[in-house]
């Protein structure tokens, strides 16, 4: 099952109770009220997610998953690998 558009797996965010989140497939604007240009970019090409994208994974996409402070050193980008491979 596809929880966001990047590969995160929203069952595991420790804010997705605390926050009411639905998970950015189910949502127009992410809690923390800015456009996740992730998000935008996927909606924009009407994909699922990332790993269905010809350019995946592409700069934008892995500088969110190597992000210093966000990032998960590329889970995200793994994730969207098996959802593609399953699609």
């Amino acid at each position: 099952m596809i929880e966001s558009r990047c590969g995160i797996i929203c069952s595991e965010c420790k804010y997705k109770e605390q926050m009411n989140c639905k998970g950015c497939v189910h949502i127009s604007k992410p809690f923390w009220g800015e456009q996740c240009p992730v998000k935008f970019c996927c909606e924009d090409k009407e994909l699922s997610h990332c790993g269905q994208c010809s350019s995946f994974p592409c700069d934008l996409l892995k500088q969110f998953a190597y992000d210093k402070e966000q990032g998960d050193k590329g889970k995200r980008i793994e994730q969207c690998k098996k959802w593609a491979f399953e699609s």
